[in-house]
């Protein structure tokens, strides 16, 4: 990535001074995508039995009635982007904005997390986002437990589909339910874990609407980010 670029994006993360100048190229842009919309691209898929086995799961979820949140739902938010991506960012649930469009991380949280991946040198299109949860909370409360346990099942399937090499968590829901561990965000930052029953790394940073809350936590999340590309170059 050029480096006024990836200095413009850290500059919009609220990262002005920092040290981090070559990138490793993290991807291949030609890889084959899910569309916002539509969620699966068939066309662009390499794999015609994956393709396969996410339609499949895809359609699951859009019937998916496990749990009281299809009654409220506009739709369900399957998850975007590279279904071969070696990064998974998965986030906590779907916001009034996510339930409409139907893709996860819209809005001022979205921009703002585009960015934050922009500056690791990963455009949004070479990583797979999803969420905790597939159905709007009402009211964008907290998720429960019954509600986490229905969609456990899909994000576990997805992660065997997508087969990341890492895991970035947003926020204190989406870690402390994706490592079934009850640990304040403070303390699991800047630590390494690993997704349950596997050997697959798991970094913890804030949830970017946390951010936009409190901005002087971004210098914090940079730290987060650094580590977590140090650990994927570890892997790699």
């Amino acid at each position: 990535m050029d480096k006024e670029l990836q200095q413009k994006y850290l500059n919009e993360i609220g990262i002005v001074v920092w040290q981090e100048r070559n990138f490793e190229n993290l991807g291949n842009l030609d890889r084959p995508q899910i569309s916002p919309k539509d969620s699966i691209n068939r066309k662009e898929l390499l794999n015609k039995n994956h393709n396969q086995h996410l339609l499949d799961l895809q359609e699951q979820v859009k019937t998916c009635k496990e749990c009281a949140l299809h009654q409220s739902r506009t739709q369900t938010v399957f998850g975007a982007g590279n279904t071969q991506s070696d990064w998974f960012i998965i986030g906590e649930a779907p916001g009034s904005e996510e339930d409409v469009k139907g893709e996860p991380f819209v809005g001022r949280a979205g921009q703002l997390l585009n960015s934050m991946l922009l500056a690791m040198g990963l455009p949004r299109n070479e990583i797979f986002i999803a969420n905790i949860l597939k159905c709007r909370p009402p009211n964008n409360r907290d998720p429960k437990t019954d509600e986490v346990d229905a969609c456990r099942k899909y994000l576990k399937r997805q992660l065997e589909l997508i087969k990341p090499k890492i895991i970035l968590a947003l926020g204190r829901i989406a870690a402390q339910n994706l490592l079934k561990l009850d640990i304040p965000i403070g303390k699991m930052r800047g630590n390494s874990y690993l997704y349950p029953n596997s050997n697959l790394p798991v970094v913890v940073t804030y949830h970017p609407a946390y951010l936009l809350r409190s901005p002087r936590k971004k210098r914090k999340v940079w730290g987060d980010l650094k580590f977590a590309m140090q650990k994927y170059k570890e892997l790699t």
